[in-house]
């Protein structure tokens, strides 16, 4: 996407060779999405190293402007992008909170940087306080996690290179030349104040018709109620196959503080990666249980659940309707019909004005948040948070 692209030190280098970084070229960016834009195999490692390459014209760019921003800084704030997403799960999102309860990829991040930080001798101390929002300097913490960040910057053009939607194109070069700092903040000049709408409404399309797409949703939500059938089986004893690194979190549940804690977690967590979990899904569609077995041949067949968007819930009678349909088709309880049977919350936020805001700067030295400059009425709608219902449910129970 970037053609060449440059490591800008030894330490970065060494960063990127670690086996924590490497992990991160088994891990798929978007999950389960390939099952419906079958380009989008590409992994956490692309975007990282994309997400560096634009922090490094960021700074170039603020540097360019008059605002001094050290060597060591630099450094620093390339460390924390580069490093922002080490603590994804396998599938990234799709069973974030499924592997370990109640603790977020961010939080997993900050744990590595720093396991990674008393390995390089505190070489990354400014690294993690970038990231945590604790370094004095809150500008360049923005440029790591904001709602305009390299972060973005990277994933939407990159999954919409991956997966063919054109709507995610964003002019990423000409928002990052339009970068400025006031008063401690990253501020967009006035005349780059198209490009950020632009950047605000194909984030929004690659929401629908991407990352909440309603079929990637069907596959993601079969991985999470495989993981879930699986789990409750090897707690009741039953034979389960896994490999080393998921038996640990599949047999004895971890929660979130048991994960902060112990140390021990956090590396197994560290060696787990997609391959784990379609190694053991391959395995389980032969298993004896019927429900993991059909829930698994389904998943690697593409069998997957049929999905109803809704704005409005829906109705009890129906899904207990599709529910005794389950009972009867598979002979199963109508417990285990809810792995066949189930409704769930989604919610698109494209922009939350007071988290994080996208500052204007005027030329007449006024900061505005991006939704007053604009004189595009869309904007406030985009400032909404959209919640949408969905029923997900075997096509043959219809």
């Amino acid at each position: 996407m970037y053609g060449f692209i440059s490591i800008p030190t030894e330490l970065i280098f060494d960063l990127i060779e670690h086996p924590y970084f490497q992990r991160l070229r088994y891990i798929k960016q978007l999950g389960m999405t390939h099952l419906v834009y079958p380009g989008a195999l590409h992994t956490r490692f692309h975007h990282a190293l994309g997400a560096m390459h634009l922090m490094g014209m960021a700074i170039e760019t603020l540097r360019n402007k008059s605002h001094e921003i050290s060597v060591d800084e630099e450094e620093a704030v390339i460390i924390a992008i580069l490093l922002h997403d080490i603590g994804h799960g396998p599938f990234s999102h799709a069973l974030e909170e499924i592997i370990v309860e109640g603790i977020s990829h961010e939080e997993i991040s900050a744990m590595l940087m720093s396991k990674l930080n008393v390995q390089f001798s505190g070489r990354l101390t400014m690294a993690i306080n970038i990231f945590n929002g604790t370094y004095p300097r809150q500008f360049l913490h923005q440029l790591v996690s904001s709602q305009l960040d390299m972060d973005r910057m990277d994933y939407l053009n990159r999954d919409s290179f991956f997966t063919g939607v054109a709507e995610g194109v964003i002019s990423s070069d000409r928002i990052i030349k339009m970068l400025n700092v006031e008063n401690d903040n990253i501020v967009v000049e006035e005349k780059g104040i198209y490009s950020v709408e632009k950047f605000l409404i194909a984030r929004r399309l690659m929401y629908w018709q991407v990352y909440l797409h309603k079929t990637v949703i069907a596959a993601e939500q079969l991985l999470a109620k495989i993981l879930k059938r699986s789990r409750e089986l090897a707690l009741k004893g039953e034979s389960v196959f896994t490999t080393p690194a998921l038996n640990h979190f599949l047999k004895k549940p971890i929660n979130n503080e048991a994960f902060m804690t112990e140390d021990h977690h956090l590396e197994i967590f560290a060696g787990l990666d997609d391959t784990d979990i379609m190694a053991a899904v391959k395995v389980w569609a032969t298993h004896d249980d019927f429900v993991l077995a059909k829930l698994c041949r389904d998943l690697v067949e593409r069998n997957l659940y049929k999905v109803d968007i809704t704005n409005d819930a829906p109705s009890d009678q129906y899904i207990a309707q599709l529910t005794e349909q389950a009972v009867k088709k598979y002979g199963i309880t109508p417990y285990e019909a809810s792995y066949f049977v189930f409704k769930e919350i989604i919610r698109n936020d494209a922009y939350k004005p007071g988290d994080g805001n996208i500052r204007i700067l005027m030329k007449n030295g006024i900061v505005k948040d991006i939704a007053a400059a604009s004189d595009n009425s869309n904007l406030e709608a985009l400032a909404k948070t959209v919640k949408k219902y969905i029923l997900c449910y075997k096509k043959e129970l219809v």
